[in-house]
């Protein structure tokens, strides 16, 4: 027996437990609390406290430390949204060109637990941790479910090695002999709301949950877990330490949100809004990436002409299709119209395709630039948010 089998079985619950409400605490070795509060809820009777709703600034919560930190200013930066601080030191900055709003840094479960409060409006978070400390709470609504960055699965790896071998999938997992009342199967985790909804989901019976801080991938090998439910990128760490991921096991794919407070949005002046610009702004600048303006000349009889030979080669019909308007110059006194300039916008990909597509048709002075922002009509995310919250 590992001399941390001990400590680990301290720290063990069950996905029986019908409350959907459990609190782990290793460092305590208190294993298990039903119905147990998630924060202190500054929410009475559907509307915000006297307290939370005095405040009359818009507070945004953006990760404190790590990859997920840097990608996030990366994001508000390129959006034209830079954050200032006065001091690196400080967690709470400001946006200048957002005047009501306030930027405070904090751990991402505890921006999720603080929008629940009422102590934030919006944030930008995982949406694994969204899920896990948000817990299905209808107070939070994901405004943009897709900001391109912190991409990662959350998944249930096994050994390679030994029972778990000839086992690749799921059902196997959950067929196989080993696992009774008397000796289920331990998986290790810090997801301890989705691991044991998605075991009891998939019908896996005979499950005990332990929590650990640090690498999980080593709770195998020392003997203290026969199963990992993590966060995987790559595979890499996965691979290194002889575990495998399996099919079916995939609990959430996840990637950076922004998520707000449902009665943030409702009940607070300006929160509405200013989450509309953010929103607006992300869109722009995530629908731009990748794409190139191209303009070339064309001689033409008429701009539907010189449209006609455009539409007729398939890398060049644009987001909405070519913009073609006449070049003016003067012969013989007169102002004439012997070319038409061409604009499409091309993706990265299709980019050297599509100049040679224009030359084809009589296209020349090909000129190349990359797109900053693409400001469409009012984006789906904004109709649907509007829907959610009945207005």
């Amino acid at each position: 027996m590992s001399l941390l089998q001990p400590y680990f079985q301290q720290c063990l619950f069950s996905v029986s437990c019908p409350c959907p409400s459990l609190y782990i605490s290793v460092s305590k070795r208190s294993f298990i609390s039903c119905c147990s509060s998630q924060s202190q809820t500054a929410v009475v009777n559907g509307t915000l406290d006297s307290r939370t709703a005095e405040r009359d600034e818009i507070r945004l919560g953006l990760p404190s430390k790590g990859r997920m930190a840097a990608d996030t200013l990366d994001l508000l930066k390129d959006c034209q949204l830079s954050v200032k601080q006065v001091n690196p030191r400080q967690y709470v900055a400001q946006i200048p060109q957002l005047s009501n709003l306030g930027v405070w840094f904090q751990r991402p479960k505890d921006i999720v637990r603080k929008l629940l409060s009422g102590d934030l409006d919006l944030g930008i978070v995982g949406l694994d941790t969204v899920s896990e400390y948000g817990r299905g709470d209808e107070d939070l609504i994901i405004v943009h479910d897709a900001l391109e960055y912190g991409d990662c699965h959350l998944s249930l790896a096994i050994p390679k090695y030994g029972i778990f071998e000839n086992i690749n999938s799921l059902k196997e997992l959950a067929q196989m002999p080993q696992w009774t009342i008397e000796k289920p199967l331990r998986v290790a985790t810090g997801f301890t709301y989705l691991g044991p909804k998605f075991m009891k989901e998939n019908g896996l019976k005979h499950v005990i949950f332990s929590t650990a801080d640090g690498a999980l991938e080593a709770a195998p090998a020392m003997g203290i877990a026969d199963a990992i439910l993590d966060l995987v990128s790559s595979g890499t760490t996965l691979r290194e330490n002889n575990l495998k991921e399996i099919e079916g096991g995939v609990v959430l794919e996840s990637q950076a949100v922004l998520v707000a407070s449902r009665k943030a949005l409702i009940q607070r002046k300006g929160a509405l809004d200013t989450t509309h610009e953010i929103l607006e702004r992300f869109e722009a600048h995530l629908r731009a990436i990748g794409q190139f303006t191209v303009t070339a000349n064309m001689r033409g009889s008429s701009a539907e002409e010189v449209a006609e030979r455009i539409l007729s080669q398939p890398s060049l019909a644009g987001l909405q299709g070519p913009t073609v308007s006449p070049v003016f110059f003067m012969r013989d006194a007169k102002v004439v119209a012997d070319y038409y300039a061409v604009v499409i916008c091309v993706p990265k990909k299709a980019l050297y395709k599509s100049v040679q597509q224009l030359r084809a048709v009589g296209g020349s002075g090909v000129l190349i630039s990359p797109l900053t922002y693409i400001f469409d009509e009012e984006t789906p995310r904004w109709r649907e948010l509007l829907s959610k919250l009945g207005l």
